[in-house]
């Protein structure tokens, strides 16, 4: 059963006050993580951590993201409602649910097996009806492409060039890019089929990006 507690939503309110303090600050963004119960995505008996600032393992070798990398993320994004979005990590579905929440058409590749089946059926039970794809994260979905934005949530050690290829002119991509603990975070924004406009922002950490499903 999923309950969601009056106790619940006072420690997300609080989380969200907390990152609002740390810069994000796109109130559609805030609004989003706060509809979306974080500790659903967990393990039973998480609870008091769910609304922590931090990383949180949800088996097969994955992590929730923190929330302040989802809503930084997710912020860099700048999602528009309608907006066909492909996912590059479900892991545990939260960030899914996010999106779902913003109004995007998601589209949401996992190469973890039981993650996908499992992200799957809870996103169904909470109402959100994303298009949740078993495949390797590298190829993308170049049969639903163009998409007008892609979020990568694991570390690649190089930017795929398939992705690329899949987004929009006038698209943006958010994706960490880096190899070991130097992973970066990136923006590419598609000003035309020829010209990408690369930002690099802050050092980030992420579980990395593999090739292949497991």
């Amino acid at each position: 059963m999923l309950l969601d507690s009056l106790q619940h939503k006072g420690l997300r309110q609080k989380l969200l006050k907390a990152l609002y303090g740390k810069g994000v600050n796109d109130e559609r963004v805030l609004a989003a993580m706060g509809s979306v119960p974080r500790h659903f995505f967990l393990a039973s008996g998480l609870d008091k951590i769910a609304y922590t600032d931090g990383a949180i393992p949800i088996g097969a070798g994955q992590t929730i993201s923190r929330p302040y990398t989802v809503g930084w993320q997710t912020q860099l994004l700048n999602v528009v409602r309608d907006e066909k979005i492909l996912e590059i990590g479900t892991g545990s579905g939260y960030q899914t649910a996010v999106l779902c929440e913003l109004g995007a058409s998601v589209y949401s590749i996992e190469r973890q097996r039981l993650l996908h089946s499992k992200a799957k059926s809870l996103l169904a039970q909470m109402g959100y009806h994303p298009n949740l794809v078993y495949g390797d994260g590298f190829e993308g979905l170049p049969q639903h492409a163009p998409f007008a934005k892609i979020l990568v949530t694991c570390g690649a050690d190089h930017v795929p060039q398939a992705l690329l290829c899949q987004l929009a002119v006038g698209g943006r991509m958010v994706i960490p890019v880096g190899s070991g603990n130097a992973l970066y975070m990136c923006v590419f924004d598609k000003i035309s089929e020829t010209e990408i406009k690369q930002t690099k922002l802050s050092e980030c950490s992420f579980v990395p990006m593999l090739q292949g499903v497991s």
